[in-house]
């Protein structure tokens, strides 16, 4: 992370594409260094799109037959009104040929927007969650963490994916348990965590993101802070009353619990 503005989608769609200035490109190839998982997506777009521009590039190259201009159909018709519409079919797809390299890019853009404006969704949710749990003094969480196997169970069986609650004792936050709650009509997981100051984390999980990844997100609202991200099928929310740089080496410490894990569907969060 730079001390920019957070790297987003439209900073790695420009970076597929090439257009990036060279200060923001500088700013991206950090990110991507420092997270793995997504600069394996961004390089195959990047492997795709030059895919498919090798296997267009014969037929872009070609010059368009004079029967196909634009110029001569048109001519064409004021002398009959009995021109093929087929003819004009052709000459469209020469000119989508064009096209189909920057289509390609807001496809891609498009599921990735998509994506996000999914995790926004549960990130409002995780942090409406957040406020009226962390206040809880007598009933913070519905099973205690000296159940942990048990709430673990219950709560992947609920939530439809195998579940672990991450080990954050080297962040200074102990697991105090948690418990179930609704999201949109799907079940979603919370597990909350305390530190020796009494202050408090929950980390949020719902399945029905994309099987893609998303990057990071930063929100605050209302002084509670937080990082979403969609990965394997899960949509992720840690939050906190803490600063962006308090929270995100807590976000980037799960994430790498995560991905050293490999898949969280095989065992561990």
């Amino acid at each position: 992370m730079t001390g920019e503005r957070p790297i987003g989608e439209d900073d790695l769609q420009a970076f597929v594409d090439g257009r990036l200035s060279p200060s923001r490109l500088e700013a991206v190839r950090a990110y991507l260094a420092d997270h793995s998982a997504t600069a394996e997506q961004v390089e195959r777009e990047i492997e795709h799109r030059e895919a498919l521009r090798t296997r267009l590039a014969f037929k872009a190259q070609e010059p368009i037959p004079s029967r196909l201009r634009i110029a001569n159909l048109v001519a064409a018709q004021r002398r009959s009104p009995l021109v093929r519409p087929a003819a004009y079919a052709a000459a469209l797809a020469w000119l989508a040929i064009g096209g189909i390299l920057g289509a390609w890019g807001g496809v891609w853009w498009a599921s990735r927007a998509q994506m996000q404006t999914e995790a926004m969704s549960v990130a409002d949710n995780a942090i409406a969650a957040h406020r009226i749990y962390v206040s809880e003094r007598l009933h913070p969480v519905e099973v205690p963490a000296d159940q942990e196997a048990h709430l673990v169970q219950w709560l992947s069986r609920r939530v439809g994916k195998p579940l672990t609650a991450p080990n954050l004792n080297a962040q200074g936050y102990r697991l105090i348990g948690g418990r179930l709650l609704p999201d949109s009509g799907e079940a979603a997981a919370q597990f909350m965590y305390e530190n020796v100051g009494g202050d408090r984390l929950t980390l949020y999980a719902r399945s029905g993101g994309s099987e893609a990844q998303t990057s990071f997100r930063f929100e605050e609202q209302g002084g509670v802070s937080a990082f979403s991200w969609i990965d394997k099928g899960l949509s992720y929310v840690v939050s906190a009353k803490a600063d962006r740089t308090q929270l995100l080496p807590i976000a980037e410490a799960i994430f790498k619990q995560f991905e050293a894990a490999g898949d969280p569907a095989k065992g561990h969060l």
